[in-house]
């Protein structure tokens, strides 16, 4: 070891505070790259001035320095702490970059729940990078720079009472973490940097404190929001009481629902794209008393993001931070969400999505909304080397047929469908004669509309009132054809089917929706809820 280095662990105290000083100034200034530099500037509060540039920097050094702890507990060696903890805020910005550029969000902290399911469910998410190449650098980085840290720099770790002092440094590290699920701590810390923070945006905290910090402030609030407060607000702000729910006159069958939310469906007509044929939405059109466009919750991915709007008729303000993976918390919302409020009613409620049952946790979070029974991937005949990545939607509108013969009409029905076959990646070998992404979507699209088809012709043969609500959940991540889309809104309609159906209706015109007006919209137009129509 050159003698300068060890000149320099002669003084560990002020060699710890240069390099956490140092990690905190790269940190500081490599955040700046989490998001583009006119991003950056759309999202820049208003009014803000010298004196708030530095409260949001003072703010960022207890994360910071939490993190320059890990490292220095794990080897006692200041420079390395440095090393890994530079390294650690550089890797969460160009994480969040990647993530941005992709889908226009930077990361969340919701996305560390997802973590797992991002290397599970690598296609789904785009990442098929994260492969045995990806592994072996991330290793060999990691282990390869720590090893070369550990056998050349000296350790500052005092000659007496060591194991006293490894663990008071472990404590150092590791207790800020573990001290926030503790209520007496959380519940201050929470108010604290809510305050500071003010109303959630991913973008807006990314600007003013960086990635991880935004991050860790946002898991802080999301730990300590009283969910049981605002679920109270919404009760009684916008929910009618469950028996505004009439479910039908004693003369005549029970009501049929059925809500079909379209993977990455957009009618691609709205572009130019007058090559496709969708006769089914061109049919539904015709057939519906309201249709337009709908905004989405999130633009290019997140489906569970719109689907739990349309589910809870609530918009994303008004579930606060859980807005950005509300079944991480289902259980809060389950007296508000409609399924629960039709099957307070005496409806059947079902749930269908052809796909693993525990991704988004559904496999928890469904049950917890109101819905009695699931049915989920496991019940399909699929065989992802046979019948492509995801099941069809002709697959999915049989068992929706087999579900709905099934339903009684003593009582109203409500069944969910979330389909899958729509979504990317669009790559060669996914139908066949076809390698353009865009033309691979258009034919999937093609075949979706014909099953819709058939489920409409069956859904118009019952001998009961059928509503069907279909739309899109956001727009395609179909980066050749725009990017982003210059109107990201996809499809929906509400059409009224078989003994729904009157001879009296006219020409309708489109209208805009939002997505968590969905289901009261179709509601009236049914005349099962008691108050007008707006």
């Amino acid at each position: 070891m050159p003698s300068t280095s060890l000149q320099l662990h002669d003084h560990p105290v002020s060699l710890i505070l240069v390099c956490f000083t140092l990690s905190f100034l790269v940190a500081w200034f490599t955040d700046r790259f989490a998001l583009p530099a006119r991003e950056r500037r759309r999202n820049m509060p208003a009014n803000r001035t010298v004196w708030h540039a530095l409260r949001d920097g003072i703010a960022r050094m207890p994360v910071v320095g939490i993190i320059y702890a890990f490292f220095f507990a794990i080897s006692w060696r200041p420079l390395y702490g440095a090393a890994g903890c530079m390294s650690f805020f550089i890797i969460f910005t160009a994480i969040s970059r990647a993530k941005f550029r992709f889908i226009r969000e930077p990361l969340v902290f919701s996305d560390i729940a997802l973590v797992a399911d991002v290397f599970k469910y690598k296609s789904i998410f785009y990442a098929n990078s994260l492969n045995i190449v990806f592994w072996f650098v991330a290793f060999g980085y990691v282990f390869g720079v720590s090893g070369l840290y550990m056998y050349f720099e000296p350790n500052v770790l005092p000659n007496h009472a060591e194991p006293f002092y490894i663990v008071l440094m472990v404590i150092a590290a590791a207790l800020p973490w573990i001290s926030l699920f503790w209520g007496p701590v959380n519940t201050p810390t929470a108010d604290l940097v809510q305050r500071l923070v003010g109303k959630p945006d991913a973008k807006v905290s990314t600007v003013r404190f960086g990635t991880f910090s935004s991050v860790v402030f946002h898991f802080i609030i999301w730990l300590g929001v009283r969910r049981e407060k605002i679920v109270n607000e919404l009760s009684g702000a916008f929910f009618a009481a469950v028996n505004d729910l009439i479910g039908h006159d004693a003369e005549n069958k029970a009501p049929l629902v059925v809500v079909w939310q379209s993977e990455s469906f957009l009618d691609m007509r709205h572009y130019g794209v007058n090559s496709i044929r969708l006769p089914t939405i061109d049919r539904l059109q015709k057939l519906s008393t309201q249709w337009g466009r709908i905004a989405t919750v999130f633009e290019g991915g997140y489906t569970l993001r719109t689907e739990f709007a349309v589910l809870s008729g609530l918009q994303p303000d008004d579930i606060h931070v859980d807005a950005s993976y509300p079944y991480l918390r289902a259980r809060h919302y389950t007296d508000v969400v409609w399924p629960t409020k039709l099957k307070k009613a005496g409806w059947r409620t079902h749930f269908i999505h052809p796909y693993d049952r525990t991704f988004f946790l559904r496999h928890k979070a469904m049950p917890l909304l109101g819905f009695e029974e699931m049915t989920m991937l496991d019940a399909f005949d699929h065989d992802p080397a046979r019948d492509g990545p995801y099941v069809s939607d002709t697959a999915l509108t049989r068992k929706v047929i087999e579900a709905v013969d099934k339903q009684k009409d003593d009582k109203g029905s409500f069944i969910f469908v979330a389909s899958m076959a729509n979504h990317g990646p669009w790559e060669p070998g996914r139908v066949p004669g076809y390698s353009d992404p865009v033309s691979i979507y258009l034919e999937i699209l093609q075949q979706s509309d014909r099953a819709l088809g058939q489920l409409v012709d069956h859904l118009n043969k019952l001998d009961r009132p059928v509503w069907l609500v279909f739309y899109g959940d956001h727009a395609p991540l179909l980066k050749s054809f725009a990017d982003p889309f210059p109107d990201p809104r996809t499809d929906y309609f509400i059409t009224p089917l078989a003994a729904a159906r009157t001879l009296q209706q006219g020409p309708v015109f489109p209208r805009n929706e939002e997505p968590w007006n969905l289901l009261k919209a179709m509601l009236k137009h049914a005349n099962l809820h008691k108050d007008e129509l707006d």
